[in-house]
């Protein structure tokens, strides 16, 4: 089995004062099919930045970015693009709700901007809020629903499109300790149960009983690697 995503020595420079300042420097790392991966470290560790050339965000200063096998560092602007709308779900610290829609509304327009057909939205929009729990709450709009909530509605939203990899970036930095706890057991869940492949990065140090395998940033490189037997919670 290949990785999905694969970086080699990457490294992500940026000018400051006239002097070069090392985001991420001679960073690897791989992400097996089907397996939940954590990137973990203190803020200013890099771990955003590594997050937003993963998911064609961002360019590597230098270094090579694979993608399904695919080295995505050089590609032109319209094929990222077409990457990120295909390949990737994305999912951030806030929910980024639209507040005027339904959480089956903001789904379903999500996959109307995939260009998936009309007939299918909303099978696949209901499909994928009842993955996460909230069949009950689909009419409700995010200023009805707890933030816990509001972020399950993010990731149904980030997962409707079917993408070959999910990544989260500090998706539980604004929850208390419990909803952030269930966030990180839906994340497990939806590994072990519908074979997704994700990616998060966090500080937070219960990661370390729920992923696959974690990776440590501080100062822009890794400085530690470890394959987990993840724990059921």
């Amino acid at each position: 089995m290949k990785p999905v995503i694969k970086t080699v020595s990457i490294k992500r420079v940026f000018k400051s004062g006239g002097e070069n300042v090392y985001a991420l420097n001679d960073v690897s790392i791989s992400v097996m099919p089907g397996t939940f991966v954590a990137l973990r470290g203190r803020s200013g560790s890099g771990k955003t930045t590594l997050m937003n050339i993963l998911g064609a965000l961002d360019r590597p200063t230098e270094g090579q970015v694979f993608f399904e096998g695919t080295e995505i560092g050089e590609l032109p602007e319209s094929q990222r693009d077409e990457l990120r709308r295909r390949k990737l779900g994305f999912v951030f610290q806030a929910s980024a709700l639209i507040p005027l829609m339904s959480a089956y509304e903001n789904v379903e327009f999500s996959l109307r901007i995939a260009g998936v057909p009309a007939a299918q939205r909303r099978k696949r929009a209901e499909e994928v809020l009842a993955l996460v729990g909230l069949s009950k709450r689909m009419k409700h709009r995010p200023m009805e629903m707890s933030g816990g909530e509001q972020q399950r509605v993010a990731i149904a939203r980030a997962m409707a499109h079917n993408p070959s990899v999910i990544l989260a970036d500090e998706p539980t930095a604004q929850l208390d300790s419990r909803m952030g706890l269930q966030i990180m057991k839906l994340f497990r869940d939806l590994v072990d149960k519908e074979g997704i492949t994700i990616v998060m990065a966090t500080h937070d140090p219960i990661i370390m009983e729920v992923a696959d395998h974690v990776y440590t940033l501080e100062d822009g490189k890794v400085v530690d690697e470890q394959e987990q037997r993840s724990k059921a919670l």
